[in-house]
């Protein structure tokens, strides 16, 4: 047995969700990003003396909305809290965050593990807080320099549970978690920008230990990927230092994406460190059963709410389902296909097939994608009803990206495309091609019946490809019998 193998491993997991707000959580100031350094920055963000600030309803609504997606209590009471430390790029001196009641506690994102079973990672708390600005020490080879555009931006932090056993489930929680805030439409999601930020508390101890080995916590991944990676290193280097003796300590640590290894920025904080207590320039946030009512009336259709509808009311495979819930575009461009029409399989293969190809192929997203869903729902119905092949069906879809007005019979009329079906003019074909191999007939008759895909091709070649293959099949086999 492997060293490796003697240990399990705890994780928990932190996320900073980025909300999609125009303004700040306690001010006025645009939350716009790209802008100048410095620039989107008043009195209120520095922190000036006097200045007071108000809260942002819209944190609230989002707040909420999360919290009901992934079935949380929502407190009808929270308090503001402020955290105290100091960094360069947090003028106040402290954050405005929530410590003791957090507005939203409990409930659990659902994941798919390695071997395709669903588990359910708890969570602790979502609670809203503020950002802090930027520090850049890339900029300039003497000095670090500070942006605090980013100061005051909302954000909501989602604790886990320490339920998480290996970095593949850390993979999928966080992937989860993206798609859940992109459907929600709090946050876009985007971990490379900073809008997303995943925080990752690990430790090793013994199977069958009554006691969690001591925590360490690694920063800044800005990739889901990266989260992977780093809880892999983490997890070794924390095995081999306990197997040479030596103790793992509490610290907090960095990733490194270029050599995939963490190391140590400083010792672990402890809560006591930042002497939390009540923020009292802020009154307490109170949520009635009504506002709540309110919000989950207009909740929008979420990603395992689709894939359910998809997998038990159109029997589409959980594969399908997958993939045809990964964005929420893509969710609901197909959930309108099926509205217009009912080969539901046909509707997949299209969205995961031709569709996605073009949109690949020509960096499109599918909000700018031309075709309306009964434009596919036609092209579906022409294979359906045999006047098209599905071949023919995506040279008309490539001709109708160009004029989406097009009528696809049209198309297919002028690219003679129409399939032949008139079963005399297919047996004229197919006694052309049983006339070219009469050997094969005899191969046929000994009972190679694979032999009718060399006749059918012929069929095909000699028809330019109109011939309906079924309907030729069929007439194909049944001379070939009486010969």
């Amino acid at each position: 047995m492997s060293v490796y193998e003697k240990y399990e491993t705890v994780i928990g997991l932190e996320i900073h969700i980025q909300l999609l707000t125009k303004s700040k959580a306690y001010s006025s100031d645009s939350t716009e990003y790209g802008s100048m350094p410095n620039t989107n920055v008043s009195v209120i963000t520095l922190g000036h003396p006097g200045s007071l600030p108000r809260v942002n309803k819209r944190v609230i609504e989002f707040a909420v909305k999360l919290g009901l997606a992934c079935g949380s209590s929502i407190r009808e009471v929270s308090h503001y809290a402020r955290k105290n430390y100091f960094y360069a790029d947090l003028p106040k001196g402290y954050q405005i965050t929530q410590d003791t009641t957090p507005v939203c506690t409990g409930g659990h994102i659902l994941i798919k593990t390695k071997d395709g079973n669903e588990k359910k990672i708890g969570i602790t708390r979502i609670h809203m807080e503020e950002d802090a600005g930027k520090s850049l020490h890339d900029q300039d080879p003497f000095d670090t320099l500070v942006d605090l555009n980013r100061a005051g931006v909302p954000l909501l932090e989602m604790v886990s549970e320490p339920e998480i056993k290996t970095s593949d489930e850390a993979y999928a929680y966080v992937t989860e978690v993206r798609k859940l805030v992109r459907y929600l439409e709090i946050c876009d999601g985007n971990m490379e920008e900073g809008s997303m930020r995943c925080d990752a508390n690990v430790s090793v101890m013994l199977k069958g230990a009554k006691e969690f080995g001591r925590k360490v916590e690694v920063k800044n991944m800005n990739s889901i990927r990266n989260v992977q990676r780093a809880i892999e290193h983490e997890i070794k280097r924390q095995i081999d230092a306990i197997e040479k003796g030596e103790q793992v300590m509490q610290d907090t640590r960095s990733f490194d994406a270029v050599s995939g290894t963490t190391f140590s920025m400083r010792s672990k904080e402890m809560a006591n460190d930042y002497r939390y207590f009540p923020e009292p320039d802020l009154p307490p946030v109170v949520i009635s059963e009504e506002y709540i009512h309110g919000i989950r009336e207009k909740m929008p259709a979420l990603p395992n709410e689709l894939k359910h509808k998809f997998a038990n009311e159109f029997g589409l495979s959980a594969y399908d389902a997958d993939v045809l819930t990964e964005s929420k575009e893509v969710a609901l461009y197909f959930n309108s296909l099926t509205d217009v029409t009912k080969n539901y399989k046909a509707a997949a293969n299209w969205i995961m097939g031709p569709v996605k190809s073009y949109m690949n192929e020509n960096a499109v997203e599918l909000k700018d994608f031309k075709l309306q869903p009964k434009h596919i729902a036609e092209l579906i119905k022409m294979v359906d009803d045999n006047k098209v092949s599905f071949t023919a069906s995506q040279k008309i879809f490539r001709e109708l990206m160009n004029d989406p007005n097009a009528d696809p019979n049209v198309i297919a009329g002028t690219l003679n495309l129409i399939q032949e079906s008139d079963s005399g003019a297919l047996n004229a074909f197919i006694e052309q091609a049983i006339a070219k191999f009469p050997d094969k007939v005899q191969e046929y008759k000994s009972g190679k019946t694979g032999i009718v895909g060399l006749f059918m091709g012929e069929v095909m070649k000699l028809s330019k490809g109109k011939a309906d293959p079924k309907q030729a099949n069929k007439l194909l086999v049944e001379m070939l019998d009486r010969k």
